[in-house]
């Protein structure tokens, strides 16, 4: 094989692997987050009673969102791929900056609801009742409901952005995206399931890719 044969394989490969790991990841972040949004009260000041009786639920959830991290890495290495040099700096930056804060405070909100699991299954009753059980519950859900919604929603703004002076997505979707990003930005302290629309996004975007990906290998 050539190294022109080579690099054209490689460009045609590029838009299917987004695509699946955009579907990937929003299939895995929805699953998580439904069983975390079951198993945990939605106020931080809750009781922790819930925790016992959803402790397999809550465990589950925590395994699976690394692997969406991992998912949605992968993400943003193959859209930026796909782009190449049409990228612009400034948004590619944006693009890059809050898809890895949105990526870390996930990781570390996950790590906190965690640790809560742990030190309950030590101490059931004396952890439910504490003070450092009420913290970690703000912490956990100012992480999502506020910092990491934002971010999801700068991401969503800066990749409708691209999208729309690359065109390596449909204008519809891209302007879609603004209306769900203002959503989140705006809506989400009232909204406990509005991060469920960043993921819906993503795969929407991710189905369009593939399926405009399988439209030129059928014109071929």
């Amino acid at each position: 094989m050539s190294r022109v044969d080579g690099l054209t394989e490689a460009g045609l490969k590029t838009p299917k692997a987004a695509a699946i790991a955009g579907v990937v990841f929003s299939l895995l972040t929805l699953a998580s987050f439904g069983l975390l949004w079951s198993a945990i009260p939605a106020e931080p000041q809750a009781s922790g009673a819930l925790l016992a009786a959803n402790a397999n639920e809550t465990a589950l959830a925590l395994n699976l969102i690394p692997f969406a991290g991992i998912a949605f890495l992968w993400f943003i290495g193959v859209i930026r791929d796909q782009l190449g040099r049409r990228e612009d700096r400034f948004f590619a930056t944006v693009f890059l900056g809050s898809g890895l804060l949105f990526l870390g405070m996930l990781f570390v909100a996950a790590a906190v609801v965690g640790a809560m699991l742990i030190a309950f299954r030590d101490e059931p009753a004396a952890f439910s009742a504490s003070t450092t059980y009420r913290f970690a519950r703000a912490i956990s859900s100012s992480l999502v409901n506020i910092y990491m919604v934002k971010m999801a929603g700068v991401f969503m703004i800066s990749t409708s952005t691209v999208a729309m002076s690359t065109r390596f997505a449909p204008r519809w979707l891209a302007w879609l995206g603004y209306l769900l990003a203002a959503l989140l930005l705006i809506g989400s302290s009232f909204l406990r399931w509005s991060f469920a629309l960043f993921p819906l996004w993503v795969l929407l975007l991710s189905v369009q890719i593939l399926a405009r990906d399988v439209g030129r290998r059928t014109d071929c």
